[in-house]
């Protein structure tokens, strides 16, 4: 088959998106399909024949790796040649129409939060993963985390912040301390802390004032564990275990920073409990094919859901390649089986 790859596009997870992108490539041309990567921002202004020909003529992959620090955007935006406020490179949907399937390697507000499925969509282009809708909800962790407890789902308490409504600390007072701050639509845990008292609570808040809101939430002292989702079923779940600190984005994507240990140690009935909330959040926001669920654990076993990921990382140390492996589905043969999932059409919004 004809595939593009997007990854890259204009986010804070650009540099993961570009790794996952990149292996994911690679993969599908190791399966015999005619795979071309291409980065969804800078899009195609090198190239200089035509667009159909890249699939016979195919442009070699460069390797890449997730830099330690997240990227600095306006480096990104002051790099592409083609000066337009398109968050889209030049050519990207011109070639991505050609293709018998996009398969999406983006992370991020720039590719998980349904605006470019909904523009594909609009295209009749086939694609990977879950719908617009369900995607965009996913991304929202305030409206995920709404419906999610509206159906019964134990999840942290939580706030939502509005820097535009006066105090961000009275606001944030009710959830008490120690607490989590996040960005509502961001991934990666860039912009992530945990904050003991109010000056940390104060920096934590101030971090993510760019945004313009933020979440703050219920923090629980628990095991970190996440479950993937594969086409209706609940993979085993994954440990982790942060050599130090939390789980933010150094320990996520530096090889060696984080314990990870899968199927994780952990009693069969709250194992159990595990995959049937991540399936359950999954078909509650209507996603397709996979995803991938954050929780909290507590000492007495209580599971927490955190928040949902539509387009897991396949990066060297994600999380949702080692689950799929923990029951005999390699990195190839997951890539094959979204693609698979995506051709056959009959797509969830």
């Amino acid at each position: 088959m004809k595939i593009v790859v997007l990854c890259g596009g204009l986010s804070m997870e650009r540099n993961v998106s570009i790794t996952s992108g990149t292996l994911i490539c690679k993969a599908l041309r190791e399966s015999g399909h005619r795979a071309i990567l291409v980065d969804m921002y800078y899009g195609l202004e090198d190239v200089d024949i035509p667009l159909d020909r890249l699939f016979d003529e195919l442009p070699e992959i460069v390797d890449a790796r997730v830099d330690r620090a997240a990227p600095d955007l306006e480096q990104v935006k002051a790099a592409r040649k083609w000066k337009s406020p398109s968050m889209v490179g030049k050519g990207v949907f011109e070639l991505c129409a050609l293709a018998d399937v996009v398969f999406l390697g983006l992370h991020g507000t720039c590719g998980e939060d349904g605006r470019i499925q909904a523009a594909l969509e609009l295209m009749g282009i086939p694609y990977t993963g879950s719908g617009y809708l369900g995607s965009a909800i996913a991304m929202d962790k305030d409206l995920t985390k709404q419906l999610a407890a509206a159906a019964g789902v134990r999840t942290p308490r939580w706030k939502l912040v509005y820097y535009d409504k006066g105090d961000t600390l009275k606001q944030a007072a009710s959830i008490g301390l120690p607490c989590v701050v996040k960005p509502v639509d961001s991934g990666s845990s860039i912009g992530v802390a945990i904050a003991h008292d109010q000056k940390e609570l104060s920096d934590a808040l101030e971090l993510n004032r760019p945004l313009g809101r933020a979440i703050v939430e219920q923090y629980i002292q628990g095991r970190e564990i996440d479950v993937g989702v594969l086409k209706g079923e609940g993979l085993p779940s994954i440990e982790i275990r942060p050599k130090h600190g939390f789980y933010d984005y150094v320990n996520k994507y530096q090889a060696g920073a984080t314990v990870e240990i899968c199927p994780s140690p952990i009693e069969p009935a709250i194992e159990a409990e595990l995959r049937r909330v991540a399936v359950k959040v999954h078909e509650l926001l209507g996603l397709k094919t996979y995803s991938r669920s954050d929780y909290i654990v507590d000492a007495e076993g209580d599971v927490y859901f955190l928040e949902m990921n539509t387009l897991p990382g396949m990066t060297p140390t994600s999380l949702m390649p080692q689950e799929a492996a923990a029951i005999g589905i390699d990195y190839k043969t997951l890539c094959q089986i979204i693609v698979d999932d995506a051709v056959k059409g009959g797509r969830d919004a």
